[in-house]
């Protein structure tokens, strides 16, 4: 079972925007990292970054990617975090640019270095939250052969920043996940359960999966509640698809299904109406 996903899917939500207990953000990060591409490198001029930014989309869209990294740089260097925020994506993914973890990694850590939650705009929240997620999944694993050492630590408050501050659904599900393991922290299986909840009751597919299978068997000092563990894994498995990636959660299915009785089967199918009945319209 993979011990951390981070499934965001924001680049729709990004481009529709272009037109506590935790540490706060500035404190998180020991030091701000170097910023890619630095003032000197000689880019191409832009009225100003907001247009940078509007470039650089329209040059990934169109699959002209030299030109829309550069426009994104420029935009990025002038404090566009969305610019920041898609060249970390294109990074870490390898998207039109040649796969670069510490790339990724930098990019993301200048919108969580210069967030400010007096003065931000609340429609970048999704992209924000995302770049809180990217680093803390990066602190939590490390990134090898660089500077970038696991630190659970870190991941820990990036996670519960994000998870309490924006309600991110993967923040909640990789926080579930640091207090399940007792990575960072004291393992805390009541904590776990919370934030699974929290995370499952937004569609967040393997935290649905993950907390479907505990319910269902009784683990980790839960009551079992074999109903509503069939309900969230049945969810969760629609959702799976028959993508091979998403196998273990196939799998958590199947054998819950074939542990249950009719009975399990027909209570589980009137929670799973009325759980699906509570989504908006």
């Amino acid at each position: 079972m993979p011990r951390v996903t981070q499934q965001i899917s924001l680049f729709c939500v990004a481009v529709a925007i272009c037109g506590c207990t935790a540490v706060s953000p500035a404190l998180a990060l020991d030091s701000q990292p170097t910023p890619p591409g630095s003032a000197s490198a000689a880019l191409p001029l832009f009225k100003d970054p907001s247009a940078a930014l509007r470039e650089g989309l329209a040059g990934y869209r169109a699959g002209n990617f030299d030109a829309s990294v550069q426009a994104l740089q420029y935009a990025a260097q002038g404090g566009q975090s969305l610019a920041q925020w898609k060249l970390g994506q294109m990074y870490a993914t390898g998207d039109g640019v040649p796969h670069d973890d510490v790339k990724a990694f930098q990019y993301y850590s200048q919108i969580v270095a210069s967030y400010d939650e007096d003065a931000a705009d609340p429609r970048q929240f999704p992209v924000i939250a995302s770049a809180f997620v990217s680093v803390g999944v990066y602190n939590l694993h490390g990134i090898s052969n660089s500077s970038v050492k696991r630190n659970p630590r870190r991941a820990f408050q990036m996670f519960h920043y994000a998870a309490t501050n924006f309600g991110d659904a993967n923040a909640q599900y990789n926080l579930a996940r640091m207090y399940l393991d007792g990575d960072g922290v004291d393992q805390d299986a009541r904590q776990a359960t919370r934030w699974l909840s929290n995370a499952a009751d937004k569609n967040h597919m393997e935290a649905q999966a993950l907390l479907g299978n505990m319910l269902f068997q009784g683990l980790n000092g839960l009551p079992r509640q074999r109903h509503r563990g069939l309900m969230y894994l049945t969810l969760a498995r629609e959702a799976a698809g028959d993508r091979p990636q998403n196998s273990w959660i196939v799998d958590l299915y199947d054998q819950a299904i074939r542990n249950s009785d009719d009975f399990d089967k027909q209570a589980a199918r009137i929670e799973l109406s009325r759980q699906l009945n509570k989504r908006p319209r």
